[in-house]
């Protein structure tokens, strides 16, 4: 496993902190357990990518877009990697619009 990253950053993009915070409240109101749960699998993600950024293969040929499958849930990670920062583009739905999060990246 490669050397753990230090002093790194995280942020969610506007649509992707909308984008978790929607499926947490409707989470909330059918199993507040769950809900808990899917935070939980949301932020666990994040810190191990802070850890180890490189750990999500990357989408097509640029390695500037990494993906990060959570297990529990049906959904991705879809983020950057910056230098001091990892930036979270989307907390997208396995099966809802595939691909619609890409013109949230900056060219």
């Amino acid at each position: 496993m490669p050397e753990p990253a230090s002093n790194r950053n995280y942020e969610f993009h506007p649509e992707a902190e909308d984008e978790f915070f929607a499926e947490l409240d409707r989470l909330e109101a059918m199993d507040p357990p769950v809900a808990a749960d899917f935070n939980a699998e949301v932020f666990g993600g994040v810190h191990l990518l802070l850890e180890y950024p490189e750990a999500g293969p990357a989408l097509g040929r640029s390695k500037a877009l990494r993906k990060k499958v959570l297990r529990r849930f049906r959904f991705t990670l879809i983020y950057a990697v910056e230098p001091d920062l990892i930036r979270i583009i989307a907390v997208a739905h396995e099966r809802r619009r595939p691909g619609y999060w890409r013109a949230r990246v900056k060219r």
